[in-house]
């Protein structure tokens, strides 16, 4: 990326004529370059900058300089034919006398204006083409901005066949993916706590993704976990981010803290009187073949602690372990890791389907269904069209 960002700061200052409206490129793409340098650098300092700051470095590094791919290649491409060109005139000599050949050629002008002019208009499609990229990531970065400190409550009812009486109308709060890190963090996480809290649910789920990736912000996640126990208990999983900094290490501190976190391991409490038995599941790391095969293996494993009187609820935080859940007949699955797609243009088209079998909201497959959370924190600072949100289960009993 430090690459790209030279490449395309050269290039487009080549494209800005007037020296004046390089400026705020160079401003840019210092502040950009920067950034991006000290976070290799791991200096500390970079986590306690502005919020909207580190909003535009990473919009810029992930979509941003897609855009300036796109100018680039193009342009990489008139520039290659127009030096074949002139090296086949030099050998051939074919084309010498023709305009265009050599230096350009226009209509002529009776007092210089037309030339002036279109010169004009050439620095006018520079300079907008030099500062697109930038434009584009600083009016995301507004958007996005906006969105960091929002998330919704969204309500489903859920109607289960196999439900016993007893747990009809049981409620569920799942916090999914709430990535405590550089995103997510101060007075929206307080508003979270406070806003599961009022649901007055009788479980509170949290399947995945608790930090985004230092383990120097897990004392303040497990604070916010403790802080919001459910009417009948919490339980949690662990999610891909939680393991970047140090896998062993995050599940010790877990399992110290006190909160009860499933690691291909099953757990049951009494709701209502009724045993409702939980099982979770690890991240799976591998090829998608091969997490399928991993996902399977362990939702078979787990089953064989199944309780025969226990309402079975599994916690995966990849969505695709709903394939192991429908060959086992598991009544109710709960996920995220997806977040909604994050850049959908509708329901169903845009990142979350190019990548995911499932990616938000309720599947159903016979008797099995799955509730895919598009999580209430934020890795990646833009959504569109996948908001974030926690999820609040009513279950129902339904005729089998």
């Amino acid at each position: 990326m430090a690459a790209l960002d030279a490449v395309w700061w050269v290039t487009a200052r080549r494209l800005i004529k007037r020296r004046r409206w390089r400026v705020p490129l160079d401003l840019f793409m210092a502040v950009q370059t920067g950034y991006l340098l000290a976070i290799i650098g791991h200096f500390d300092w970079v986590d306690k900058s502005p919020q909207p700051v580190l909003v535009a470095v990473a919009l810029w590094h992930h979509l941003g300089l897609f855009l300036a791919g796109a100018i680039l290649l193009p342009l990489g491409l008139v520039r290659l034919h127009a030096g074949w060109v002139r090296v086949r005139v030099r050998i051939t000599g074919i084309g010498r006398d023709k305009p265009g050949a050599g230096a350009d050629v226009g209509p002529p002008a009776a007092d210089g204006r037309g030339a002036e002019s279109a010169l004009s208009r050439r620095e006018f499609l520079g300079t907008a083409t030099a500062l697109a990229p930038a434009v584009v990531t600083l009016g995301l970065t507004g958007v996005a901005a906006g969105q960091l400190n929002h998330f919704r409550i969204r309500r489903l009812t859920l109607a289960l066949p196999t439900l016993p009486r007893a747990l009809d109308g049981m409620t569920i709060a799942q916090v999914s993916d709430i990535h405590v890190g550089v995103f997510t963090k101060g007075a929206v996480l307080r508003e979270m706590v406070s806003a599961t809290n009022a649901l007055g649910a009788d479980l509170v789920l949290m399947t995945g993704d608790l930090i985004n990736y230092e383990l120097s912000d897990l004392n303040e996640g497990l604070a916010l976990l403790r802080a919001m126990p459910g009417r009948y208990g919490q339980w949690m999983i662990e999610g891909n981010h939680d393991l970047f900094d140090d896998a062993t290490e995050f599940e010790r501190r877990v399992k110290a803290s006190g909160v009860p976190c499933l690691l291909n391991q099953s757990a049951i409490t009494m709701v209502r009187g009724h045993p409702v038995q939980f099982f979770g599941l690890r991240w799976m790391e591998g090829t998608p073949r091969e997490c399928d095969r991993s996902h399977a293996f362990w939702v078979r494993e787990l089953l064989k602690q199944r309780h025969p009187e226990a309402f079975p609820i599994l916690l995966a935080h990849h969505p695709h372990a709903f394939d192991a859940a429908v060959a086992a007949d598991l009544p109710l699955t709960l996920s995220g890791h997806t977040h909604g797609g994050y850049l959908m243009l509708t329901d169903q088209i845009g990142v979350g389907p190019m990548l995911f079998r499932y990616w938000s909201g309720l599947y159903q497959r016979g008797r099995s269904q799955m509730i895919v959370s598009n999580g209430v924190g934020n890795p990646f600072p833009l959504r569109i069209n996948a908001p974030a949100e926690i999820v609040h289960l009513t279950l129902r009993c339904a005729a089998g």
